[in-house]
């Protein structure tokens, strides 16, 4: 598809419809703000030379603002240096037009709708050019004709006219910044002094990591069988519910704790999530769930949780085989139509890169973490990537996972903000139980067994999140109990007290 300019050039001869504009409006503003220069700094857009369709009245604009910005004032007789050797002023009639644009003060008066005006009409002007780009692509076949990219490309460029990314730009200042950063604290001390970021419902995790925070990619890694999707659909039906419960409270989105979620499950079904959900929070074991093996008591559990479940703002989607490109276009139109604040991907190795990557998997789960990583940053909320682990894992006897142990590429690493192993002890010594001694077998083999049975007991239940990398603080164990009956892992009893303010 040819590359779209920012602000397209204006409609060819004999082309009777005319791009949206209004020079009547950019000459008032401009000369709003040669009269005042406090004008610019109670906009309710940010403008920039772009967004002028006269070439002139964007340069006079952009030369203004320099000025302004180092302290100068922008007057005609400041600008007059600028614009001598100006061929389009030359042809208005010279550096005289600076002057003439303050010859009224109206401009003062609606300068705010002016610079509304002018903004409007530019993201008019680019949705013209994006379509245009969508006709004359569709229209080249003289290439690969690729109609999905063609429309993931289609959706990007519409994503950035809706969000206004392309007029924004990337750039802040570091008060701007700064200004952020001091949000980000402020939120935590109204929480208590605890949570900075997105809850994950789970205490002492928020006390170790401060909660999710925007912008961070967060790698969840684990063999399979500990639990991985468990924590992560935990984590979601949390972050969600404290959304919903802050907004019932009337606490404003931002300074709401939770959010909502996208949860993009490319391994599981949606209904099979949504009977993890339903497990988790009614208390029936989701095998049980599954045959039907229930009581009328246990029905009534999972009715009650079912309808408190109705309003969850929890958005599943389950399409298999999802290429990053098309994971990316998905989460930007939940995040338009929703607001979604948190995003889940489960997991990141049955992703697919683009065809560039070839047969290279190595290259391809490189493409897919980086893509992960500018998800996260582009639609400022934090993305979790569940990831497998290589079975080296299994060779070693401490089974405790290890950074070296991310499976495929070491990009994956260094891509993230934050790395999370769980681990669950008693899954390998249940794998270890000897032989179960009946009458008459030798004391040697009752001894093993009774050996083995109290090393279970005092791991049963118990699961470790391991910090393994945090760009934001340190590294390190949180313990957890895990429920196998409704995959649920929370607080250990002797510190859910301690942690409950971290919730």
């Amino acid at each position: 598809m040819p590359e779209l300019a920012l602000f397209p050039a204006p409609v060819p001869a004999g082309d009777e419809r005319q791009l949206p504009r209004n020079i009547e409006a950019e000459a008032a503003f401009l000369g709003a703000i040669l009269i005042d220069n406090r004008v610019v700094e109670d906009l309710p857009v940010q403008l920039t030379a772009a967004h002028f369709f006269e070439p002139l009245h964007g340069r006079i604009f952009g030369q203004a603002m320099a000025l302004i910005e180092r302290n100068s004032i922008a007057t005609p007789v400041t600008l007059k240096p600028f614009f001598e050797n100006d061929e389009a002023i030359k042809a208005v009639g010279g550096v005289g037009y600076l002057a003439q644009l303050t010859g009224s003060g109206a401009g003062l008066i609606g300068a705010r709708d002016f610079a509304r005006q002018i903004f409007d009409l530019a993201l008019l002007r680019e949705l013209v050019g994006v379509g245009r780009g969508l006709v004359e692509g569709a229209l080249d076949t003289s290439e690969s004709v690729d109609p999905h990219a063609q429309i993931e490309e289609a959706e990007t460029a519409l994503y950035r006219v809706a969000g206004g990314e392309a007029e924004m730009g990337s750039v802040k200042s570091f008060s701007t910044a700064s200004l952020t950063a001091l949000q980000a604290a402020e939120r935590a001390l109204n929480s208590g002094g605890h949570l900075s970021g997105i809850t994950t419902g789970i205490g002492s995790m928020n006390a170790k990591i401060g909660g999710m925070h925007n912008s961070d990619l967060m790698i969840l890694a684990g063999r399979p069988g500990m639990g991985k999707t468990s924590l992560a659909t935990n984590i979601a039906y949390n972050a969600a519910e404290r959304w919903r419960r802050d907004e019932e409270d009337g606490i404003p989105p931002e300074k709401n704790m939770g959010a909502k979620v996208a949860f993009f499950s490319l391994e599981m079904s949606a209904d099979q999530l949504a009977t993890r959900v339903l497990a988790e929070q009614s208390g029936v074991s989701g095998e049980a769930l599954r045959m039907g093996k229930i009581s009328k008591e246990q029905f009534q559990q999972l009715s009650r949780a079912a309808q408190a479940l109705q309003t969850l703002p929890l958005f599943i989607d389950d399409t298999p085989g999802l290429t990053i490109a098309s994971l990316r276009t998905r989460a930007r139109r939940l995040q338009r139509r929703h607001g979604i604040g948190f995003i889940i991907v489960d997991y990141l190795q049955l992703l697919q890169g683009s065809s560039k990557s070839g047969d290279n998997r190595v290259q391809e789960i490189s493409e897919i973490s980086r893509g992960l990583k500018t998800l996260a940053k582009e639609l400022h909320v934090p993305v979790m990537a569940l990831s497998q682990l290589s079975r080296q894992v299994e060779s070693r006897e401490d089974k405790r996972p290890q950074l070296s142990d991310l499976r495929e590429s070491g990009s994956i690493e260094q891509d993230a903000d934050m790395v999370l192993f769980v681990f669950r002890e008693d899954y390998y010594v249940a794998a270890r139980e000897p032989k179960r001694p009946v009458e008459g077998d030798d004391i040697k083999i009752h001894a093993a067994h009774e050996e083995w049975a109290a090393e279970m007991e005092r791991v049963f239940g118990l699961a470790e999140v391991i910090v393994a990398k945090s760009r934001h603080g340190s590294t390190g164990k949180i313990r957890l109990h895990f429920e196998a009956k409704t995959t649920k892992f929370s607080d250990l009893a002797d510190d859910s007290q301690a942690y409950a303010d971290y919730e």
